[in-house]
């Protein structure tokens, strides 16, 4: 294998490690919500239209284990929990800005405006 193809394949596969982290319709989506101070379950579903309590608890299950929020219990009763972001997830905002700015022209160039 050539030099160009290890670059090609660690490319490659550093690529589809991102788009599992951070990809599908809701992680981002997620993360936003979190990051515009909706720290509490109900809060983050009421937020983000069409996501369902199964879906929202999977995906926060699945963005803790990847180290981008923590979950934080309160000992109060009632017991209440917590999502925050964590510093690492901060470094989304080096891909965030460039993916708004395709998906802005991306929508302008199908839609003709």
């Amino acid at each position: 294998m050539t030099e160009q193809e290890i670059k090609f394949k660690e490319k490659i596969k550093a690529i589809q490690d991102t788009m599992y982290v951070i990809g599908g319709k809701w992680k981002i989506v997620i993360i936003l919500s979190i990051y515009n101070g909706n720290k509490r379950f109900n809060d983050i579903v009421a937020s983000i239209p069409k996501i369902t309590n199964r879906v929202l608890s999977k995906e926060l299950k699945h963005l803790e284990e990847n180290l981008l929020i923590s979950r934080k219990v309160i000992d109060e009763y009632p017991v209440r929990i917590e999502y925050t972001l964590t510093e690492y997830c901060l470094s989304i905002d080096e891909l965030a800005g460039p993916m708004e700015k395709w998906g802005k022209n991306h929508m302008k160039k199908i839609s003709g405006k």
